[in-house]
């Protein structure tokens, strides 16, 4: 499937249809005016059985501000949510589901820089995919290392920004805090006050994902 060529004007918010492996996946594709990046950024939403989709608050402040940053972003639905065909498979579908966004988007625009970055589920199925992927930058927000099987995960030979609220309420921030620290690579960044969904505290979200990646990019 290839999407008309006025798809790649710079524009936010274009729906795409993209190919997966159980049916289309339905994904929003933003392309800003100055695109100062070189890299595309996939982006994976909450557990789809507790209401999570690409229309989640935390999703679209990352969606906006790598938008921002100059960077062509990508928010897509896990299998069996809005317009994506399928029903939820434990992680492992939408693993796959994640890697058909990003070969179609590598496809689509050939030669950048892939980054991932996920929040809650979609950073566990971030985090899943990354081996087979090979993102050169990886973001996570509130992994929920201990809702699920954290332990095969390879840790991710790129650059790496945690985000953990120290108030979440559904994901223990002191043991993704104690799984962090076996990796290297990896800058882990507490925020004070904020709770799984970050209400009150999606700007510090957006400051922090700006100031890091934005330093991490501009150092290259």
């Amino acid at each position: 499937m290839t999407i008309p060529e006025e798809k790649y004007a710079p524009g936010k918010n274009r729906k795409v249809l993209i190919p997966g492996p159980c049916g289309n996946v339905e994904a929003c594709i933003s392309i800003p005016d100055n695109r100062i990046r070189n890299t595309i950024v996939v982006i994976s939403h909450p557990h789809p059985l507790y209401g999570g989709t690409m229309q989640n608050k935390v999703v679209h402040t990352l969606d906006r501000t790598f938008y921002e940053l100059g960077m062509i972003t990508a928010r897509f639905n896990f299998r069996g949510v809005g317009e994506s065909d399928g029903q939820y498979d434990e992680g492992e579908g939408e693993t796959d589901d994640l890697r058909a966004v990003v070969n179609w988007m590598r496809s689509q625009f050939p030669g950048l820089e892939l980054c991932l970055a996920g929040f809650s589920f979609g950073a566990f199925i971030s985090l899943k995919a990354t081996a087979a992927l090979l993102p050169s930058m990886l973001v996570t927000v509130a992994p929920p290392v201990s809702i699920f099987n954290f332990t095969s995960i390879q840790g991710p030979n790129c650059e790496w920004l945690l985000i953990q609220g120290e108030q979440d309420e559904v994901v223990d921030a002191g043991k993704v805090l104690e799984w962090a620290r076996q990796f290297s690579n990896i800058d882990v960044v507490g925020l004070p006050g904020a709770g799984h969904f970050f209400h009150g505290k999606l700007n510090d979200l957006k400051t922090i994902v700006m100031n890091r990646i934005g330093s991490v990019e501009s150092g290259k």
